[in-house]
């Protein structure tokens, strides 16, 4: 059994959707950031950073947090959605997810959606740094279904994301590859299933 502290963010959902993928036993324990929940103490045993997601193993006693990290773990323990012969470049777009895809549309979320036309350099400096990743990744899928050719963890850290594409100002119609891709995996049902576990339910978008 694995316990999974989440709430309905990108982050959150990438390992509820991991969860679902796998069809291992969990449960879900919300943590509403809006009320400030990750900072309790209790939380922040499991999780040092106070973000969320973080789960705990209980087979194992392993207390994980960070969303790429759980995801490497989960996929590793099980033996699904990672391709050996492709784990390092699992492991190189898990890290760019982390580092920039992450950061960068959250900022262009924050800032865009938000608080539009607060700073222009703001607005300016993430809208360009949103159009370059849904450019790396409309480029990488120009001649795949998945990623990494199969689906993988790759897909499922990432698609979170572009589900926000609208709060992150992006024209999706100029992007017609990640159009399919968002829509191929969106019809899985466990993206389906482990979209909205906790929190507000939001529809999928492009579906």
């Amino acid at each position: 059994m694995i316990d999974l502290y989440t709430w309905s963010t990108p982050n959150g959902r990438k390992i509820s959707i991991l969860l679902e993928e796998l069809e291992v036993s969990y449960k879900v324990i919300p943590v509403d950031i809006n009320k400030d929940e990750h900072k309790k103490d209790y939380y922040k045993k499991i999780a040092p950073s106070i973000k969320i997601p973080a789960i705990v193993d209980n087979e194992t006693g392993l207390k994980i947090f960070e969303s790429g990290s759980i995801l490497f773990y989960l996929a590793k323990k099980y033996r699904k959605f990672i391709n050996k012969k492709k784990e390092w470049e699992t492991h190189s777009w898990l890290m760019y997810q982390m580092s920039e895809i992450g950061p960068m549309l959250g900022q262009a979320h924050h800032f865009l959606y938000y608080n539009p036309g607060k700073s222009k350099y703001a607005d300016d400096r993430f809208k360009k740094r949103a159009i370059n990743i849904y450019s790396i990744i409309e480029k990488k899928l120009q001649n795949n279904k998945y990623l990494l050719d199969d689906y993988s963890i790759v897909d499922i850290a990432i698609w979170p994301w572009i589900a926000r594409y609208e709060r992150q100002k992006i024209e999706i119609d100029k992007f017609p590859n990640i159009i399919q891709w968002f829509k191929r995996i969106a019809q899985r049902p466990a993206v389906q299933k482990g979209y909205n576990v906790v929190g507000k339910k939001e529809s999928i978008p492009l579906s």
